[in-house]
């Protein structure tokens, strides 16, 4: 049986000459093509590449954007989102796939964008960011503005500009990307950037922010209504107005912040007051207060005369006071002659005593007294002194009771060591041992002798010493 192929006109090709032929056949017959569809399992690669799959109600195709395509995007991709992508038709030889590789990419129509964004705004208002009670007011004259714009278009000049005209202040400029994938990163970094500067610091603190950005489509200013700007504009410390595109754009950082402004000219004056009309008003204030002040004093004086006619005159109020006083000095010559009188006869009396001996002598006075201060500190001294004495027999008694003195009297002995320290138990000395031997009426030196007893409940009966029985102490 022949093992061999039956024999064909067709050309032998290796997989690669077969993939490469077809790579070359979908490239040709589509060499440009333009699709829509829904966005699948959108993911971002490392390397800045996005890979993708477009599918419809009956189809689906893989589909890969570059680096720099995808960097130029207006608006970010996101699964579920419809799209018309413009491209080129070509295959991934190395897993039998073709794909679409995008050279462009826009929302299918506003619905799509719209939709989007009606979602998102739902969802941060629940959460409370878009809550009247977060807002803050608005400084009425702030020394720092920070601005928060692209530092080469015409929105920057037209604040500056206004801001000159109107009242001068201090401007910190954070130069940030206001359209495309990277705008609302930077944004957000900036007014994070602005809250982080510490008030007298180097770069002083703003007291009020604008974001700002000119006008355009919906795409452009889709970086204004992604959540990192949001969520940095209502956790800012520091009031913020936005103010991005013209009065008709609404982006959701316009509910996160603190005042929206139609326009970023519109920021600027709502950012400071105009410096002359803030000088008339103060005139007309000091206008107003001299004037006041000046029909206060004008009202004073007209009352102050009014009341001085109604006052008696200084005759009238001096006349009754001054009869009083001619009765009194009159009476008074006669009231001094009569005190002169009764003070004679008080002293007559009084001598009179002195000559009976009725008044008692002032130094005899001083002597009793001090006789009888005496006596009290002698009772008192008598007195500590038989307490003290009480207290003292106490404290000897009771020191005679627990002294070992008491024991001795009653037939006992005190040994102690040759260091002087109490021994206590048998255990505690060795034969040949010196010790010293206290008894009520004296002490002796002794040396200890003879076999140590067995201990108690040993149960054999302890050795006799030789001799007599009765063992040595000395």
């Amino acid at each position: 049986m022949s093992l061999s192929a039956p024999p064909t006109n067709l050309p032998e090709l290796s997989v690669s000459e077969l993939s490469s032929a077809l790579k070359r056949l979908v490239e040709g017959e589509f060499g440009q093509v333009r699709v829509r569809g829904e966005i699948s399992g959108f993911m971002r690669a490392g390397s800045g590449h996005c890979y993708l799959t477009l599918k419809d109600d009956r189809a689906v195709i893989d589909a890969v954007m570059w680096k720099g395509i995808a960097g130029g995007l207006r608006f970010k991709p996101e699964d579920g989102m419809e799209v018309v992508c413009s491209g080129k038709l070509s295959t991934y030889p190395a897993r039998s796939k073709y794909q679409l590789v995008i050279e462009s990419m826009a929302p299918a129509g506003i619905g799509a964008l719209l939709a989007q964004l009606e979602e998102r705004r739902k969802k941060l208002a629940a959460e409370g960011l878009f809550d009247a009670a977060r807002k803050q007011l608005i400084p009425y004259l702030p020394e720092v503005i920070g601005i928060v714009t692209s530092p080469t278009g015409a929105v920057i000049r037209d604040i500056l500009h206004r801001l000159a005209d109107r009242f001068p202040r201090h401007v910190l400029l954070w130069p940030v990307l206001v359209q495309g994938e990277q705008a609302a990163a930077q944004v957000a970094a900036a007014i994070e950037g602005f809250n982080r500067l510490t008030p007298g610091g180097a770069v002083p603190r703003p007291d009020v922010l604008i974001v700002a950005r000119g006008g355009g489509s919906i795409e452009d200013l889709w970086a204004f209504n992604e959540e990192i700007v949001v969520r940095a504009a209502a956790a800012s410390n520091i009031p913020l107005i936005s103010a991005v595109g013209h009065e008709t754009d609404t982006t959701l950082i316009d509910f996160a912040s603190d005042l929206r402004a139609p326009t970023p000219t519109a920021a600027a004056e709502m950012a400071v007051p105009v410096r002359g009309e803030l000088r008339a008003q103060v005139l007309d204030l000091e206008r107003r207060r001299l004037g006041a002040q000046g029909r206060l004093l004008e009202e004073r004086r007209a009352r102050l005369i009014s009341a001085g006619r109604g006052l008696p005159r200084l005759s009238e109020l001096l006349g009754l006071p001054r009869q009083r006083f001619d009765a009194v000095a009159e009476r008074l010559s006669r009231a001094l002659m009569s005190n002169v009188g009764a003070g004679e006869t008080r002293l007559a009396r009084v001598a009179a005593r002195l000559r009976a001996g009725l008044v008692l002598d002032p130094i005899q006075r001083g002597h009793r007294s001090l006789n009888d201060a005496l006596r009290r500190l002698q009772d008192g001294e008598r007195r500590l002194l038989r307490d003290k004495t009480v207290r003292l027999q106490g404290q000897g008694q009771l020191l005679r009771a627990l002294s070992h003195q008491g024991v001795l009297a009653r037939g006992f002995t005190l040994l102690r060591d040759a260091a002087g320290r109490p021994v206590r138990r048998a255990a505690d000395t060795t034969p040949g041992m010196a010790v010293e031997i206290e008894f009520q009426d004296g002490r002796r030196n002794a040396t200890l002798n003879g076999v140590k007893p067995a201990p108690s409940g040993s149960g054999k009966a302890a050795a006799k010493p030789p001799g007599d029985g009765q063992g040595r102490l000395f």
